[in-house]
């Protein structure tokens, strides 16, 4: 999607996709993924309460996001005083152990971003359209190539509905990631109905999937 749609979306508080709480396969798979006191890094993180629900498990947390207004929500929502230090094409807002990074995902580094221990992508992969997610699996591996990632997709008929999100199948998984991950998946549910708004659009199934991505020269 074109950079404009999300700032608009951000801008006219179009955001269907920010739940309410934090996400139930954070929760239940987290805890399995990684120690306490680590990296955390969360790729198009927009405001969501899975940032804090990190933080206050003792992580490091670090975000990029696009839009200004989802850094603003976020830091007004949980009474963060953001420092902010420009950085190029990039802004960076710092709090306590968050690092709240504004910009394209594709214009941060490494050098930026520093070592990261885990990725957690609850909503990136799936806001992207199928041409763009080699290079965002490809960048995400450059940013962050020896980090476990816990991943959650959507599945369902695309033909019924035009994304963002958009239908992420087991097999899309495997072909982005399996050469140089191990893929695990751990969980799969039908969450249909309890997304009123999929409902709506004459959807009959609506998969969500949690995957568990294992660096293949750091796994078995």
């Amino acid at each position: 999607m074109e950079a404009d749609f999300w700032l608009e979306r951000w801008r006219e508080g179009h955001t269907g996709w920010h739940r309410a709480d934090v996400h139930p396969l954070l929760r239940l798979h987290w805890p399995a993924m990684t120690a306490h006191d680590s990296h955390a890094f969360v790729p198009l993180c927009g405001a969501s309460l899975d940032l804090e629900w990190l933080h206050e498990r003792g992580h490091a947390v670090s975000g990029v996001e696009l839009s200004g207004v989802a850094i603003a929500r976020f830091a007004d929502r949980h009474g963060l005083q953001l420092v902010p230090d420009p950085l190029g094409e990039l802004s960076l807002h710092t709090a306590v152990r968050y690092r709240l990074i504004e910009g394209d995902y594709f214009a941060l580094t490494s050098d930026t971003l520093g070592d990261v221990d885990i990725v957690y992508d609850r909503a990136a992969l799936v806001a992207l359209p199928d041409a763009l997610r080699p290079r965002y699996v490809q960048h995400l591996r450059r940013l962050a190539p020896d980090a476990p990632i816990l991943l959650v997709t959507l599945d369902y008929e695309q033909v019924r509905m035009a994304g963002p999100p958009f239908a992420v199948p087991a097999a899309e998984v495997q072909r982005l990631f399996g050469e140089h991950y191990r893929v695990e998946l751990l969980e799969a549910v039908d969450v249909l109905a309890s997304e009123p708004r999929f409902r709506e659009r004459r959807l009959d199934w609506m998969i969500e999937t949690a995957w568990r991505l294992i660096p293949r020269e750091h796994g078995a």
